[in-house]
Order: structure tokens, then sequence, then C-alpha cells
């Protein structure tokens, strides 16, 4: 693919890192190859999770082509931008298309981002994920690379306001790779499931402590930090969802 305005994005946004002081834990990137299709399955803490989620195949020379909602690409801004870099559309009522289409980028030896858990967990624990990243690395015959994002969530996510103050951590560990066959998706979605959960617990134990003390909003619940448990979150997500219900349809009775 012909990429004009990915390269200058990604410096610009390795400018903003260093302008915010950031600092990065990367550990397991060896595991992207350097050529040939693969599929990097990403847990999903925060709102810019894609922007930093392309680190983890930096160092291998490598342009991720992430699957995102559909409303990022209807964005009169977003959209284009989307698009110039080749990311993949996901309409969530006809997901088929995405499918087809990451399963197209892989066979054509592009490496391709997913969020299998679709949205933001607001426990930063694994949520349950969706069978499609299983399904599409065995269809594509490509290998599945679990992904941990942390402290992202810092900065912008939801229920809290956002933060870019210095000095925060990034840290992104990549594990090593899966070979989905497809034989069994609920099997091979549990082994996905279990290997990002792994790894996450793995990138908080390793994670700054004075960054993340006792207490800390974005530390869960289950170790010490004050998240909403997973069943709150659950909870939380089941009114977001009804609310959002409740506003189309009065925005439908007044049109």
């Amino acid at each position: 693919m012909r990429d004009i305005s990915y390269p200058p994005i990604i410096w610009s946004a390795k400018t903003a890192f260093r302008l915010l002081g950031q600092r990065f834990q990367l550990s397991g990137t060896e595991h992207v190859p350097r050529e040939g299709g693969v599929l990097l399955a990403y847990n999903h803490v925060g709102y810019l999770d894609f922007i930093y989620g392309g680190l983890a195949a930096n160092p291998s020379g490598r342009l991720v082509r992430f699957m995102a909602k559909k409303e990022i690409f209807d964005n009169a801004v977003g959209g284009p931008v989307m698009r110039s870099m080749h990311h993949i559309e996901v309409d969530r009522g006809e997901g088929l298309a995405s499918f087809n289409t990451a399963i197209d980028y892989l066979r054509a030896g592009e490496a391709v981002g997913i969020f299998p858990e679709a949205t933001i967990s607001r426990s930063f624990e694994v949520k349950e994920i969706k069978t499609g990243a299983v399904r599409i690395a065995a269809a594509a015959g490509v290998p599945l690379l679990p992904v941990a994002l942390w402290g992202t969530q810092r900065m912008f996510t939801k229920d809290h306001p956002r933060d870019f103050s210095r000095g925060k951590t990034i840290a992104i560990r990549v594990g090593a790779p899966l070979q989905p066959t497809g034989a069994d998706p609920v099997a091979e979605t549990a082994e996905l499931h279990a290997a990002m959960a792994s790894l996450l617990d793995e990138t908080i134990r390793e994670y700054p402590a004075d960054e993340q003390p006792p207490g800390s909003w974005w530390l869960p619940a289950r170790l010490g930090g004050s998240a909403p448990t997973p069943e709150e979150a659950l909870r939380l997500d089941a009114e977001e969802k009804r609310a959002r219900a409740e506003r189309r349809a009065a925005k439908r009775a007044e049109g």
C-alpha cells in the first residue's frame, strides 16, 4: 500500500510524546515479524489506544492498519485521515465487510490491529472478547499476537476528565504468537483471552509503582485500585447503552 500520510503522522505523534515527557516500556516487540501478514489483538483501556498501539510494530518497521468503529470514519476530519492511513472501517451492524477486508489485508502481507473487546474496559481488566480475532487470523492463515497496553487510560478514557500532564509512562507488551486454526473459535478465543489477561497482569506488575499507588482510579480493584470491578463495569456499560438508545429514540421522535 502507498502511504503518504501515515509516516508524517507517526513523526508528529512521536514529537507530541516527547513534548509530553512520556516514557515508554516496550517489550516483546521482537514477536512482530518484519514481513508477512500478522494480526495484533490489543486490550482496550482508553480512547488513544490505537495511537499508541502502533508502536508495538514500530521496531519491526511495520505500519498497523487498525480496525476502528464506523463513527470515526464518519467524522469530517477523522474520516479522511483514517482512510489515508488505510485503517479498516467497522460497522457493528454489518461486520462482514470489515471481516473480509481484514482478511484481504492480511493475505496481502499487512499488519492489522484489532480490539477484540470492542469497547473500552471500565474495570481496566480484559473484558469478554469476541471470536472475530481468531476467526480472521485463521481464515487469513497468519499469526495472532496478544498485545497489552497500559497507561493510556490515564490520559483519556471513559468517566474521567482528560489529563495530558507531563511525565506519564506508557507500557506496551507483545506476547508470543498464537496460531488459530478456526477448528474451535470459542476455545481459541478463550486461549486468546487468557494470553491477553496474563500479559496485562505482567505489564501492570512492571509498571512504575510510584505512578500507580494503591487506590489509583486507573488500577483494577483486585490489584488495590479504585476502578470499578468487572461486575460494576458491566452494569455501567448497560446503563450507558440504555441511555444511548433513549437518546436515539428521542432524536427520532423529534425528527
